[in-house]
């Protein structure tokens, strides 16, 4: 969830031929004014990148300064690896928020050593830290072994295990 500009907005995990979990899951959008009534728009994001080819999975929303939405995600890739993305609205001047465009950098994270490749997902929403860095928690697994990876950035973009 997230609160812009007077509107509330709903990112969700949908799978667009079941109603079931798939082999293709997209991000669905939908918005309100109220919490009780909604909208629903196209969908924010849907597999269309290297980086995100056979799925979009979960992740979370952060305001950056400015008031500039953001979104990581967990993509599954053309090989079937699981890496964070990001994401930034068209057009900071719709409250809706209706088009996202994948950054150019994508992936911006990818399991680093100790991390099952197909077990790193679920971005934490990003904090910024007195020292002006901005920090997200990945879930990891490594065999029996659950993880929890804490990256850094300063903007936003380049990330690094902390």
């Amino acid at each position: 969830p997230m609160y812009y500009k007077g509107v509330y907005h709903l990112f969700y995990q949908h799978n667009p031929y079941a109603a079931t979990f798939g082999d293709i899951i997209i991000w669905a959008h939908s918005v309100s004014y109220d919490l009780i009534n909604w909208i629903h728009l196209n969908n924010a994001l849907e597999p269309s990148e290297p980086y995100d080819i056979n799925s979009c999975w979960s992740g979370s929303a952060t305001i950056l300064p400015g008031e500039k939405p953001a979104i990581l995600y967990t993509g599954i890739d053309q090989n079937k690896h699981q890496v964070q993305n990001l994401a930034i609205p068209k057009n900071l001047s719709d409250s809706f928020l209706r088009e996202w465009q994948k950054h150019p950098q994508n992936p911006v994270m990818t399991p680093p050593s100790g991390v099952e490749e197909n077990n790193f997902r679920d971005p934490s929403t990003a904090w910024h830290g007195k020292d002006g860095k901005w920090r997200v928690i990945i879930g990891a697994q490594n065999g029996d072994e659950g993880k929890t990876i804490l990256y850094q950035s300063e903007d936003f973009v380049n990330w690094t295990v902390n």
